[in-house]
């Protein structure tokens, strides 16, 4: 007789729960096994972006053994599962990134300016950067015989000072220097780190004439400055300033508005040489030189016609990108192009993710700092997402050839380059809301138009001008580059200046804008199903920047600009005479696009020489007293303490007196050397984010530093 048991085993539902669990996991990463290695970069990407997120040493290390622990259960699961496999090459790529980013941070380490200094010193020229339309200078310096000051300093100097220094060059200045600036307010942009990686310790500007030795400056400059000055000379104006862009990418004589503009209606990336510009030059060289060499049989008969244009494309590809500085987008547009080309010499598909997944690779591996920066992320978030969409089999099927009249092959060209630029416009926004804290409405839009005229007009028209150049044959091509600028130029500022161009918004919360990207990824990364449950971060990380309340004080972190909220919606600035750049960050962070008033103008604000005193509004009704110092005078502890009671924030530049305290927070000199940049939220519960509150264990916040007020050498002999 069959028997079976009278009692259930203990825990036997949770372990059946875990297997069903488990098998429904092994199915799905089954069904995905060619999209699996997409995760590769991301994993590593998680690791980098954790080490910049965790401000402490211990965090690190802590961070990395969570990871080994994670090897160790995903072998546990078994090599044999999918999941196992995956999950211990995620925990270990993943650690990877961390190990990675954190030994890259220590080979770059180099010491840093300590304090604001004025001294002379001779120096190596090592680069020259024109700003003509700021009438500006950049010059990277290498000090010599100046162990007191960091080993590479960026200074910036009046045309007239610096016109006819070349690279190599020694020189004698005398310059005000001062450290690396952090961010001015909290989600700024931190030059300090930037600087890190640089190797750059100190940034100034040039006083007074730089000494040079007898007959410098008479060589010829760099090819890419004389190209850059041929060009501009060529075309007048900012137009010849993006003409230059687009063949050296040097953006210094682009005019400040055009630039904004162009910002403004999603057509900055333009400017920037990367994937459009490299892979125009690459494919024009292919197609030209394809041409070229099928008209010999023998060539063609070998099979020989395809590689040798591939390493023609790829030279062309590889003059462009040297031509272009080797600046990091630049090169990995160019590490993208490689792997296109051999793509095409080994007779696979070209276009595929797997290839930005592998271009993505490259680049962490070879600089892991350029995860953090928006130019990685807005192109390989734009490549992908186009990629990912025409993947698809929807859009597969709509933009398939077929035969139809030219006209519906036009408009169905049209409606597949409209929804492209919808579909990238909305993959970049987080990271255009995080980084600028604004994003452009119209971009897709203005780059149906802009897209195919600066790829096949105003790329091939500066092309042959400077190749009939030679022969003093260009002007017509330049004309034509020149006037299709102009358009370009005249499109921006339509697009920039339309109601609604351009959505701002306050500080992203980096743990929302991680989620966002968390969901984005896994929409575009998946195929199946399962992709749908990406839409859930996507839509929570947005939700959190939605519901992101607007700051009610914003202050720099040298106390001298304080920004406060007015009962209109838009803000006021405490010193109304604050210069564009102050304007712009403080606007940035706040989240509007409209000028910024003077707090005086306003009834509700009372001033003095010395104070300005008001009641700032706050969510939820209510008000609190606000004491702002503005004037340069010393004021008596005695006279101040009963103004300071009376107040629940008080604000100084200065240090103020220990008989000065106010109701809820006193900022002056000594606490801001500790916070930086601030943001106060003036609610039921007040809070407040600081610039330096998370700053920890990271080496530019660590480095060693140098004094920089040894003045051994005397100025009339610094350039022997």
């Amino acid at each position: 007789m069959a028997t079976r048991q009278l009692q259930t085993p203990i825990r036997e539902g949770p372990v059946r729960t875990a297997q069903r669990w488990f098998g429904a996991l092994e199915a799905r990463l089954e069904a995905e096994r060619e999209r699996i290695p997409l995760w590769l970069p991301v994993a590593l990407g998680a690791g980098i972006a954790a080490w910049f997120a965790l401000p402490m040493r211990s965090q690190w290390i802590g961070l990395l053994l969570a990871l080994g622990a994670g090897v160790v259960f995903g072998g546990l699961i078994g090599w044999h599962r999918r999941s196992g496999r995956a999950i211990a090459a995620a925990c270990a790529v993943a650690a990877l990134g961390v190990i990675l980013i954190w030994g890259r941070a220590a080979w770059v380490a180099a010491p840093v300016l300590a304090q604001p200094v004025v001294t002379a010193f001779s120096a190596e020229v090592e680069r020259v950067e024109p700003l003509p339309a700021r009438g500006q200078i950049r010059l990277i310096l290498r000090p010599a015989s100046r162990p007191d000051l960091p080993p590479r300093i960026r200074v910036t100097a009046r045309t007239a000072q610096a016109a006819t220094i070349r690279p190599g060059e020694r020189i004698g200045l005398r310059a005000r220097l001062m450290p690396p600036p952090t961010a001015r307010l909290p989600g700024g942009y931190d030059f300090a780190r930037r600087a890190w990686f640089d190797g750059i310790g100190a940034v100034g500007s040039a006083l007074g004439a730089i000494a040079r030795a007898p007959g410098a400056g008479d060589g010829d400059a760099p090819l890419r400055a004389r190209l850059s000055a041929h060009i501009q000379g060529e075309v007048p104006g900012s137009a010849g300033g993006i003409a230059a862009a687009l063949v050296t990418g040097d953006r210094g004589a682009i005019a400040d508005a055009d630039e904004e503009a162009m910002r403004r209606s999603g057509l900055a990336h333009l400017l920037s040489i990367s994937g459009l510009h490299v892979t125009a030059v690459v494919g024009f060289a292919m197609l030209f030189s394809m041409r070229l060499l099928a008209l010999s049989r023998r060539l063609a008969l070998g099979g020989l016609v395809l590689p040798l244009a591939a390493a023609v494309a790829a030279l062309a590809g590889g003059g462009y990108t040297w031509l272009a500085g080797g600046e990091v987008p630049t090169l990995r547009s160019f590490i993208a192009a490689l792997l296109v080309l051999a793509a095409f010499l080994i007779g696979r598909e070209a276009l595929t993710l797997r290839l930005v997944a592998a271009g993505a690779l490259i680049v962490l591996l070879w600089r892991p700092e350029a995860l953090v920066g928006p130019s990685f992320q807005l192109s390989f978030a734009a490549v992908t997402a186009i990629i990912a969409l025409h993947e698809s089999p929807p859009v597969r099927a709509f933009m398939a050839r077929r035969a139809e009249g030219w006209g519906r092959r036009l408009g169905r060209g049209v409606a597949g380059l409209l929804l492209t630029g919808v579909v990238v416009e909305a993959a970049l926004a987080p990271i255009a809301l995080f980084h600028f804290h604004k994003a452009g409405l119209y971009g897709a839009l203005a780059n149906v138009v802009a897209i195919p005229l600066t790829t096949f007009v105003i790329m091939p028209a500066e092309a042959l001008a400077l190749l009939f150049d030679s022969a003093g044959l260009g002007a017509p091509f330049w004309w034509v580059a020149g006037t299709a600028i102009e358009l370009l130029i005249a499109l921006a500022h339509g697009v920039a200046g339309a109601p609604g161009a351009v959505a701002t918004w306050p500080s992203f919360p980096p743990w929302g804008f991680a989620l966002a990207v968390s969901g984005g990824l896994w929409l575009l990364l998946w195929r199946t199903g399962w992709r749908r449950l990406g839409a859930v971060p996507l839509a929570a990380g947005m939700a959190v920047l939605l519901v992101q309340p607007r700051p009610d004080l914003l202050i720099t972190g040298d106390g001298r600009h304080v920004a406060a909220r007015v009962p209109d919606g838009g803000y006021a600035l405490l010193r109304g005479r604050a210069g564009d750049y102050v304007r712009g960050a403080m606007a940035e962070t706040a989240g509007v696009d409209t000028p910024l008033r003077a707090l005086g103008d306003f009834a509700h604000v009372e001033c003095n020489r010395d104070f300005c005193r008001w009641r700032q509004a706050v969510a939820g009704g209510g008000a609190r007293t606000i004491l702002a110092a503005h004037g340069g005078d010393r004021v008596e502890g005695r006279d101040m303490a009963a103004a300071c009671a009376a107040a629940d924030v008080v604000i100084s530049p200065r240090w103020l007196p220990r008989e000065c305290r106010a109701r809820w927070l006193t900022i002056d000199r000594d606490s801001l050397a500790e916070t930086g940049g601030i943001i106060l939220y003036l609610k039921d519960k007040p809070s407040i984010e600081t610039v330096l509150g998370g700053a920890g264990d990271h080496p530019w916040r660590t480095a060693e530093q140098v004094s920089g007020n040894d003045e051994a050498v005397p100025t009339d002999a610094l350039a022997r």
